[in-house]
């Protein structure tokens, strides 16, 4: 669960950083969705999640490098996941 934290915390820098380049009237709509996505990443029933993902994840030998807060965010942004 401790790695899916730090992805996770890296999710949230990311979306946040993209979020501060978001300033023209017709991007805040974006704005507030991306905001919205980060409160459901900090939320305890998100964290829950992803503990059960990984723990079945590793049950079955199925771990990647990339995670699903990581692989979300930079798919959002446009970023390479690696």
């Amino acid at each position: 669960l401790f790695f899916f934290n730090l992805d996770t915390d890296r999710a949230l820098v990311l979306l946040e950083e993209y979020c501060k380049k978001l300033r023209k009237p017709e991007e805040q709509q974006l704005k507030k969705a991306i905001r919205k996505v980060m409160g459901i990443f900090k939320s305890s029933l998100f964290q829950a999640l992803l503990g059960s993902f990984r723990k079945k994840a590793t049950r079955h030998g199925t771990t990647s490098h990339t995670s699903l807060p990581v692989a979300l965010a930079c798919d959002v942004l446009g970023y390479p996941k690696d």
